[in-house]
């Protein structure tokens, strides 16, 4: 714990000394029990903005690349990913996605907080794509209050077709805990749908982005 606190005090410190960001809402994350954040998706920063900048620690997901790297910038890579907390999946196979959420699942069950995006992967054209359910699931299976969050101005970070880090002024904005009846694993697929609904109309709220009618697909090369 001693390690994940100085890498997200450093990390903070950094983004908020270079970034000069606006953040708002963070008494709105519970000081207690198990939670869960959901961010729109713009940036491959996003998730290490998130977890520095929030009161409390929470997990993501990260590719399992990330942690498979080698030489002296792979070995980086993985050693500041698990040291803030992020949890490795294989993307695009089901099975993992699977294990992945019961991984989520036993951080919950646990009182800590987890975050995942509802949209599955980052807007390359800065629309909100539809939810997919794996939030809706974690709601109602365990209970856990969903924290909204609206992230804007994270993709000017890094523009595309670029790998470098573009200090840019960027604003978070956490909304209100949304809570839902918990069900357990056995609900019907309409009420996980409805869940993930509610969740993306707070996240549209927060954000100000256009909505888009369909899911947004993974690219290979992200």
């Amino acid at each position: 714990m001693a390690v994940f606190d100085a890498v997200r005090f450093t990390t903070r410190t950094l983004i908020k000394g270079t970034c000069r960001p606006t953040v708002t809402g963070l008494e709105n994350v519970p000081t207690d029990g198990p939670f869960i954040v959901a961010p729109n998706h713009l940036s491959f920063f996003d998730s290490v903005i998130v977890q520095a900048l929030m009161p409390r620690p929470v997990a993501f997901f990260a590719k399992a690349e990330y942690f498979t790297g080698t030489g002296v910038k792979g070995k980086a890579m993985k050693a500041f990913f698990e040291s803030v907390g992020s949890i490795p999946v294989e993307r695009g196979e089901q099975a993992a996605s699977v294990q992945a959420l019961k991984t989520l699942l036993d951080i919950l069950e646990n009182g800590n907080g987890v975050g995942i995006y509802p949209e599955g992967t980052r807007s390359r054209d800065g629309l909100l794509y539809r939810g997919r359910t794996g939030v809706g699931w974690l709601a109602l299976t365990t209970g856990a209050p969903v924290v909204p969050v609206g992230l804007i101005g994270t993709d000017k970070l890094q523009p595309a077709g670029k790998n470098t880090l573009k200090p840019q002024h960027f604003t978070m904005v956490v909304g209100e805990p949304l809570y839902f009846e918990k069900t357990g694993p056995d609900h019907s697929l309409p009420a996980r749908r409805q869940a993930t609904d509610r969740i993306m109309d707070a996240i549209a709220a927060l954000s100000g982005q256009e909505r888009a009618s369909g899911y947004n697909q993974v690219r290979t090369s992200e």
